[in-house]
């Protein structure tokens, strides 16, 4: 480290039009925002500081936090939201810069097991030979031959197999199931050759999933990570309250229930076939476990503990789990010396058994216990009211400087919601606009008129809304929906509104297809509009004449029903403050910047973002909202979009 104030003196160089980075990389251009963002970043670093950023978009922050993360001389740990940034930033950002700079840094990346293929669970799968269909059968002889010849078994590197294919679930491990140094693939295993070079490199790119499961469960060697790291740097960091919270709780669901069973039959089948007891033990289990699914009416449902336990039925239904849980159990024990899978089964067994009884019996006050249905499986949450306690023992563990940098932090420019969230009360604060010329490049659109969101006509009302601007965009439109029913319920109607009106643009609707594919699609039709809901918000660069419109339903307020949300609320108002303006809006506005950020991708995109809500223009707290967007020109005025949309046509 003692080098670094003498490469911090030459940062602003780094990034002029003369500097390594626009020699070495295609398409650079100098942004101011980008060298203020680098200078604040390199400040923390050699201060052991915590920072928190919010970068608009455009500011070019991956550069921003890659050129003094990699001069810094020490170790630092990159976590960012999804796989897919993970993926880009190792295989193609990291590489572009260290060779830009010219700087002797070693780099690996490091995914949680599941993405990795692993020997003894392939080989089973092989033997077994039982496979959910015929394309599976065809996937595993691909597995098994990209397991021979691959240098890391990452399963992304595997492009014919879909990543949603079923056969991904057999031929991978869970911190379940995986047998660790009992394994006799355990020297050729993928997942520890991950972690030893993760541990020898000095700049290690993980996701947040990975280093707050690492950092609560020891387990993925980031734990092993963390202590000899100088930096640890987040992007997209305003996914990190909802992700800590996954893992400083304690969830449950009954999938691992029918796992164990699973696995525990395999085993039957293959090491203890003269043990008819476990062949007996397990269908009661799983019959068990259906029969609790039964007590819930429908998918979707999300409810506090104590509904939960009042529905009828439900008291002797968990009770039937844990007791056939404990049958199976104890014949796993007297197995368990035959071989290490029937230990693991059993020690799996012990596990869920305590987890179940921790559950029902949940004392700390900090933690909401609530209950989500699936189609399937039920899934039994013990949710942290707060995160900051907990990351705080990270944040305080050693000296380190800690970046947290997001398009979506503040709310007009005021980062206490967020700092409040993750402890971060001492951090410094940046808050960079983006470069782009919003008031040119953008229109927000807000309706008159609209009913109340809550009215039963307020659906339609949005489609017969929407129906002149993705006319005058003429297709070219993602309609974002606030949920999941919201965004089935607009499919139907729009589809019919495109056929009275000859309308012929190509319809798309998340979960049709894979995400990667609707966009794919979207992007070669051209002209189509894509129904989505929340995983469309986030992540998705669509950028170009593709995307130039961009129509959200609603302001992304929580469900009020939500039970960690009712949580929250009676705790903030027992503290005697206003939970909707210290919670529910900062939570709504930063949702809300997310999806706004889908519309303007670079210096040439136009376009025009629709908030249909009403709100936005009759609600005090409106004008909050519309603040902490980007500078777009506003309008109440169809005419305003129409003329908006003339004017790109006739300077195309």
């Amino acid at each position: 480290m003692s080098e670094y104030p003498q490469a911090l003196t030459a940062l602003q160089q780094i990034f002029t039009a003369q500097g390594p980075l626009a020699g070495a990389i295609d398409g650079y251009s100098q942004r101011d925002e980008q060298v203020q963002m680098a200078q604040a970043i390199a400040d923390a670093i050699v201060g052991n500081k915590q920072l928190v950023a919010e970068a608009g978009t455009g500011t070019g922050k991956t550069f921003a936090y890659l050129v003094p993360a990699l001069l810094s001389g020490g170790k630092v740990i990159i976590s960012t939201g999804t796989k897919t940034l993970q993926d880009q930033l190792f295989n193609r950002d990291l590489p572009h810069v260290r060779d830009a700079l010219k700087v002797p840094v070693s780099v690996s990346m490091l995914k949680g097991r599941a993405n990795y293929v692993c020997h003894y669970h392939l080989e089973r799968a092989e033997q077994e030979g039982r496979f959910a269909s015929r394309e599976d059968a065809k996937y595993l002889h691909l597995i098994k031959r990209f397991a021979e010849n691959s240098k890391t078994g990452d399963k992304s590197e595997l492009t014919e197999v879909p990543e949603n294919a079923m056969v991904w679930s057999s031929v991978t491990s869970t911190r379940d199931n995986c047998l660790g140094q009992d394994c006799q693939h355990f020297k050729a295993c993928f997942v520890m050759e991950a972690r030893k070079k993760a541990l020898a490199a000095d700049v290690v790119v993980v996701n947040h999933h990975l280093f707050f499961a690492d950092v609560m469960l020891r387990d993925e060697g980031v734990a092993e990570l963390l202590p000899s790291a100088n930096t640890v740097i987040f992007d997209e960091a305003h996914q990190l309250p909802d992700v800590a919270g996954l893992f400083f709780g304690e969830d449950i669901s009954t999938n691992q229930v029918l796992e164990l069973c699973r696995d525990s039959f395999s085993a039957y089948l293959s090491l203890a076939k003269d043990c008819l007891a476990l062949s007996e033990a397990i269908p009661p289990l799983e019959k068990a476990v259906k029969d609790f699914r039964l007590i819930f009416a429908y998918e979707g449902a999300r409810m506090p503990v104590q509904k939960a336990l009042a529905l009828q039925g439900f008291e002797a239904a968990f009770t039937q789990i844990q007791q056939q849980l404990v049958v199976l159990t104890k014949v796993l024990e007297s197995q368990a010396g035959r071989d290490p899978m029937l230990e693991k089964c059993w020690q799996r067994g012990e596990a869920l058994l305590l987890q179940l009884q921790r559950w029902l019996k949940a004392e700390n006050h900090n933690l909401v216990r609530w209950v989500e249905v699936f189609t399937q499986s039920v899934q039994l949450h013990a949710t942290p009211l707060s995160v900051a306690d907990g990351f705080g023992k990270q944040l305080n563990a050693a000296p380190r400087a800690w970046i947290f940098t997001s398009a979506t932090l503040a709310v007009k420019n005021d980062f206490s919601h967020y700092q409040s969230q993750m402890g971060l009360l001492a951090a410094d604060t940046l808050y960079l606009q983006s470069p782009f010329d919003y008031a040119q490049q953008a229109l927000l659109y807000a309706p008159m008129d609209m009913p109340d969101p809550n009215s039963p006509d307020y659906i339609e009302a949005v489609v017969q809304a929407a129906l002149p601007v993705i006319q005058a965009s003429q297709g070219r439109a993602f309609v974002l929906c606030t949920s999941l029913r919201a965004m089935r319920a607009i499919h139907p109607l729009l589809k019919a509104a495109f056929a009275q009106n000859g309308m012929e643009y190509p319809i798309l609707l998340q979960g049709d297809s894979t995400r990667t594919e609707l966009l794919d699609r979207f992007r070669k039709h051209g002209n189509a509009v894509l129904i989505g809901s929340q995983s469309f918000w986030e992540g998705v660069d669509v950028r170009g004449e593709a995307l130039s419109a961009v129509i959200i339903d609603k302001l992304p307020f929580s469900p009020p029903d939500d039970p960690v949300l009712a949580a929250r609320i009676d705790q903030l108002n027992a503290e005697g403050k206003n939970a909707f303006m210290a919670y529910q809006l900062p939570y709504s506005v930063i949702t809300l910047k997310q999806g706004a950020g889908r519309l303007i991708r670079d210096e040439t995109d136009r376009g025009v973002l629709m908030i249909c809500d009403p709100r936005l223009i009759t609600k005090s707290y409106g004008k909050r909202i519309w603040q902490s967007l980007p500078p777009f020109r506003r309008t109440k005025l169809l005419a305003d979009v129409q003329a908006f949309f003339r004017d790109v046509d006739d300077s195309c």
